[in-house]
């Protein structure tokens, strides 16, 4: 009774992973609220806050005729739904358990599926939320046409893959530096909010002000998903090629960071946070 089972196969470990992923997703959705189903809420309130609050900003700035051809609200929608996911899957990344955290006292537990069910919670509660808003907002107010679901939903995944890996980095430096993680993932975090590019069109964009956000790889999702989703609008300033390599770079650099970091491992780590 007091041994350990340890799993035989591939296939084994494979569903034995799984399960542990499940569980701390779980685990992490509820974080916020103790009943999962007001957590789920919470976001969405958020997400519907975002939309109005720059629905009101672009009207009354008089705005709207740069935007795109289309529907106006899908055209918001489409920067703010990626900023949200982009952000705070790097956030939760960020606060994901150390090779420190008390957690990690339990055999099965480590870093990577601690990491792994934050990242997959928040992309759960963000599509969730997406879905649901989209089809009060077609069902309740007006239908809604999008030219390609499905490259529009990669570019998503796209903009969730490069803020986890972004995350990755910082979680791998955060033992070693705490006070500049803290303060270096906030400012990435606020910049976002006007170098994410959600707010203009990038084609509109003239070349010394292009230089200022092409660094950003944000930008580049969410201009390539407008342009995936509204007929009348092809992306010629961005790639989708640049936001993916990227991502893979500061991936690796963060599993590579993370393995360093947990060969030095130490509970004192905890009185610097």
């Amino acid at each position: 009774m007091f041994q350990q089972s340890v799993p035989r196969t591939n296939l084994e470990s494979a569903i034995n992973i799984a399960e542990l992923v499940y569980h701390a997703i779980v685990r992490n959705v509820r974080k916020t609220h103790g009943n999962a189903v007001m957590s789920i809420l919470v976001n969405m309130l958020q997400s519907f806050i975002f939309v109005i609050a720059f629905y009101v900003m672009f009207s009354v700035l008089g705005l709207r005729s740069a935007a795109l051809r289309g529907d106006f609200l899908l055209y918001l929608m489409s920067g703010i739904f990626l900023f949200m996911t982009h952000t705070k899957t790097m956030g939760a990344v960020v606060g994901a358990e150390g090779p420190a955290s008390p957690m990690m006292k339990h055999a099965p537990m480590n870093t990577v599926i601690s990491i792994l069910s934050a990242a997959l919670g928040t992309l759960y509660i963000q599509v969730l939320s997406l879905f649901t808003i989209l089809f009060i907002y077609h069902a309740a107010f007006t239908p809604i046409t999008i030219e390609d679901p499905i490259g529009a939903f990669g570019m998503l995944l796209l903009a969730w893959f490069a803020g986890a890996a972004i995350g990755m980095v910082f979680l791998a430096l955060k033992p070693w530096f705490p006070t500049f993680v803290s303060i270096a993932s906030t400012v990435y975090a606020r910049a976002n909010m006007i170098a994410s590019g959600k707010m203009f069109v990038a084609n509109t964009l003239p070349t010394f002000m292009l230089k200022m956000f092409d660094w950003n790889p944000l930008f580049h999702t969410i201009d390539q998903s407008r342009g995936f989703i509204f007929i009348n609008y092809y992306p010629r300033n961005s790639s989708i090629t640049y936001p993916l390599v990227l991502g893979l770079i500061f991936l690796m650099l963060g599993l590579m960071g993370d393995f360093y970091t947990r060969k030095h491992a130490s509970l004192s780590w905890g009185a610097k946070r």
